[in-house]
Formats: structure tokens, C-alpha cells, sequence
């Protein structure tokens, strides 16, 4: 399925999720994922994005480390790794959104969010859809 044109017709959805680093993982400009999302959304339903809080940034770290040991991922670059991005050696990343980049981003587009850090583990962005398509 290409995140830049979710084979689904407008509105389909109440809820649509893109959680632990989905917006940055598809390698597309999150502004796409977010408005691809929003169309198949139905009104009033609800677009749901979270990434890592830099609190468990060590243990988030040495989760892909582990990952890489098990040869699930490529060797980790720890020169390039860093402020919440894990690089590979074969150029894979993994990058977070803090709070304010989702502010940002939602600000950006026109949006209004909910955005809340739970557990000190996940930072949680909700969008709810206030206009048909």
C-alpha cells in the first residue's frame, strides 16, 4: 500500500493510527501521511500519531542495537545516531517527533491536536477530523 494514496475511498475510517514512529517511517513528508490520513478519516473521526519521548532514548537505543545483533536490521552508525535519530550504516533511520515537532507540524497545516506524553515513554498526537471532505 503507498501511504501516498491509500487505496481507500474518502471517509472510510473512524480512526486511523500511524503509532511508534509511523509518520516518519514510510519515508514520505509527514505532511502527506497526516493529509492521507485525514481523507480517509470520517468526520469527526479521529487521526491518532505517536513517536518516542527522548526520556527512554537509552533504552530505545539499545532496543535496535539488540535488533541489529539479531541481524534484523543493519549495523547501527553510533557516530551519526543521536538527538533522537538512529542511523544504520546502510542508511536506514529512525527518527522521533518531540511534542513540539508535532506542533509544528499540526500548526503547519492548519490543524488543531491534542498532544500529551504518556508514561514518559510515547508522545501522543490526536487530530479529529472537523469537516467532511
Amino acid at each position: 500500500m503507498n501511504v501516498k494514496a491509500l487505496e481507500f475511498p474518502p471517509q472510510t475510517f473512524d480512526v486511523v493510527l500511524a503509532i511508534q514512529n509511523g509518520i516518519s517511517a514510510f519515508k514520505v513528508a509527514p505532511e502527506i501521511v497526516i493529509q492521507e490520513s485525514l481523507r480517509v478519516t470520517k468526520y469527526k473521526g479521529k487521526v491518532l500519531l505517536s513517536s518516542y519521548s527522548e526520556k527512554i532514548w537509552e533504552a530505545r537505543l539499545e532496543w535496535f542495537l539488540q535488533q541489529a545483533k539479531a541481524g534484523l536490521l543493519g549495523e547501527i552508525d553510533l557516530e551519526k545516531t543521536g538527538n533522537g535519530a538512529i542511523i544504520g550504516k546502510d542508511d536506514f533511520r529512525a527518527t522521533t517527533f518531540s511534542r513540539e515537532d508535532f506542533q509544528q507540524l499540526v500548526n503547519k497545516l492548519g490543524l488543531e491536536a491534542i498532544i500529551e506524553e504518556v508514561d514518559n515513554s510515547s508522545i501522543f498526537c490526536v487530530i479529529t477530523v472537523n469537516h467532511t471532505h
